[in-house]
């Protein structure tokens, strides 16, 4: 069923809130299998409201629509799609009689505008109830076609589509929709199409899409089909097809960010884990210990910023650091020796480099890292290096690609 969202509300057009609502709605409705086809968002204008309600009415067989609903004189959404279909506001007692209760019952007093949130199109008209505030809902239908009308702020939405409108939905899908999110490291998007150009010329159902993220990709695939046990299936053996073409690549096939994966194998495997920071100052250990029961095999972090401090802390040589400097796969290499033998942590990994903004020099150049990975006594060091996209950007990408580090150790 082809879909249109509209979001109603100037303070949304003028950038003062943010429109999650239509983030919210496509997700869930992408899941009942309905095909969300446009968002538009509208200010408090009567005219303008009527156009976009009008366009989107002859192109698809859903509109749902946020915001408006309310006893203002600019809350106008549900007159004017009353108007739309041609019928008239009428007073309904049962829901003028639980908003009174409403008020009674709350520390708000009662105000004459607040009847106009119990009138609703007098004909084909389904009320939906409103638990978190004032200004119920509503959806129309019409000649096959159908409008739902729901409240603005988010908590009221969610809830009145979660309780309210989701099961008239769920009854009136022909199809539903399946799809899993493969989340991969160190495979680029042009890459990634590149190599599943097999799977994805010619394609109807399951789709393959792919995603850019920063430093990493995700692949997401999908199925429409009549049952749900249908649309698995199909994505489950498309998946089987990718996997055969990228499956080195996959770290999640559960859309899990790579942090949480690594943090429950480390737990899972009960690995103790140690790290020493320079150029991301924190960043890794900040990270990690945002993982629920990483204390368990966490044994320390150290940010170990300066020369001095590489040496005292970690046992970083002086005429390394001379003859190397401390941006280097040499330093990186005794930084991570250094952190084992203070510790004993079965994986101790430490990073320098030059997170910028600026470039030290030539050989130097803001972006560029040096990873030390030292698991069980042996130790191999990755060099980083994406180009200079800011401090903030690098130092992501550097934590990003300890954890991958992590990630190809213990996998």
């Amino acid at each position: 069923m082809k879909t249109a969202l509209l979001t109603v509300g100037t303070e949304i057009l003028f950038g003062q809130v943010v429109n999650t609502n239509a983030a919210y709605l496509s997700k869930e409705l992408q899941n009942l299998g309905y095909d969300v086809m446009y968002h538009y968002t509208v200010g408090d204008n009567p005219g303008r409201l009527k156009e976009l309600l009008d366009f989107a009415y002859h192109d698809c067989d859903l509109i749902i629509t946020t915001g408006g609903l309310g006893p203002t004189q600019d809350d106008l959404t549900k007159e004017i799609i009353a108007e739309y279909f041609g019928e008239k506001l009428v007073e309904y007692p049962d829901q003028l009689e639980i908003l009174v209760n409403h008020f009674k019952n709350s520390k708000y007093n009662w105000t004459e505008n607040n009847r106009k949130q119990a009138w609703f199109p007098e004909n084909n008209c389904t009320v939906l109830r409103n638990l978190h505030g004032t200004a119920p809902g509503f959806m129309i239908s019409k000649n096959g076609k159908h409008i739902a009308a729901l409240p603005g702020p988010p908590r009221e939405m969610k809830e009145m589509f979660e309780t309210q409108l989701k099961p008239i939905l769920e009854s009136k899908r022909d199809s539903v929709i399946y799809y899993k999110i493969i989340r991969t490291i160190n495979l680029g998007e042009s890459s990634m199409e590149t190599i599943l150009l097999p799977l994805i010329d010619g394609q109807t159902d399951p789709t393959i899409a792919t995603y850019a993220k920063e430093g990493e990709c995700s692949l997401r695939v999908t199925s429409k089909r009549p049952t749900y046990e249908e649309a698995k299936a199909a994505c489950e053996e498309m998946i089987g097809k990718v996997n055969d073409l990228i499956g080195d690549y996959i770290y999640s096939y559960e859309d899990e960010d790579l942090l949480d994966v690594v943090g429950k194998l480390l737990i899972e495997k009960n690995i103790t884990i140690s790290c020493a920071e320079s150029c991301t100052g924190g960043g890794f250990a900040k990270a990690l210990t945002d993982v629920p029961g990483i204390s368990a095999v966490f044994e320390r972090g150290l940010v170990t910023y300066t020369w001095r401090a590489k040496q005292e802390e970690l046992g970083v040589s002086l005429e390394t650091l001379e003859k190397y400097t401390a941006e280097s796969e040499e330093v990186a290499r005794e930084m991570a020796d250094g952190l084992r033998a203070k510790t004993g942590s079965d994986i101790c990994i430490a990073i320098t480099g030059i997170a910028g903004p600026d470039d030290i020099d030539d050989a130097r150049p803001a972006g560029l890292a040096y990873i030390g990975t030292n698991y069980k006594g042996e130790t191999r060091v990755t060099k980083v290096w994406r180009g200079n996209r800011g401090r903030v950007w690098n130092r992501n990408l550097f934590v990003l690609r300890m954890l991958n580090d992590v990630y190809q150790t213990i996998k």
